[in-house]
């Protein structure tokens, strides 16, 4: 079947595009074929680490938009990825209410799942009551907490946001683990895929140790086994 998978939380800075870049190689590994869409005007990971496998798509206009649900039909093989930029909650819900979206989708028997990239912050935990109280059954869940951006999901607990969204609404939830800031800035100072920077020892420029190499395969590893029990 078909799938859109959205991977957002609206908020800058949380770590939607690390989500993104980890569900493509995810994909690529897996042998998953997939089609990617990136919504980011300025400097969109998906064009700029998986360029082979992604398009830009501006999120206020429709016709571009429109692209993503017709990839879905025309190729219902293909696993549709869209990272989602800051700030494109808004053009994004009206361009589903207008067009019918969510009931397209679903006449088309297309699952539509929404990644909500979260970090410790009350703001995401606000962003993520406002996402549920718009789509309600609409659409698939996963919260993702990611602790690159800490590891302390207190606020995200005691809200009781995470217990409504799994228990009304089915949603799943994963954990993305830190991966050493160093790494993280040698691999994005080539722009490297996470392929190459834990396959190839000799890449001229990257600066990556075998230690470096080896903490990205751990932590791709991790963050496998969290999608993988979820599903995809």
């Amino acid at each position: 079947m078909a799938h859109i998978h959205l991977i957002g939380g609206e908020k800058g800075g949380v770590g939607k595009s690390l989500m993104a870049r980890v569900l493509a190689q995810y994909m690529i590994d897996k042998e998953i074929p997939f089609i990617g869409f990136d919504t980011d005007r300025s400097h969109g990971a998906l064009m700029r680490f998986y360029a082979g496998y992604a398009s830009p798509v501006l999120v206020d206009r429709y016709e571009a938009l429109d692209a993503i649900v017709e990839a879905a039909v025309e190729q219902p093989s293909r696993r549709i990825l869209v990272d989602l930029a800051a700030q494109t909650h808004d053009p994004l819900v009206r361009w589903m209410d207008d067009g019918g979206v969510i009931s397209l989708a679903d006449e088309m028997a297309i699952g539509v799942t929404y990644w909500h990239v979260m970090d410790t912050g009350k703001d995401s935990v606000d962003l993520l009551r406002k996402l549920l109280d718009r789509f309600g059954t609409g659409m698939h869940y996963v919260l993702v907490r990611n602790q690159v951006r800490g590891n302390d999901f207190h606020v995200l607990e005691q809200s009781g946001e995470q217990a409504r969204a799994q228990q009304q609404f089915g949603a799943k939830v994963i954990t993305l683990k830190k991966l050493h800031d160093g790494v993280i800035n040698k691999i994005d100072a080539e722009s490297s895929s996470f392929w190459k920077a834990k396959t190839a020892q000799d890449a001229p420029g990257v600066g990556l140790g075998l230690m470096d190499r080896q903490r990205i395969k751990m932590w791709l590893r991790d963050a496998y086994r969290e999608i993988d029990e979820i599903g995809l």
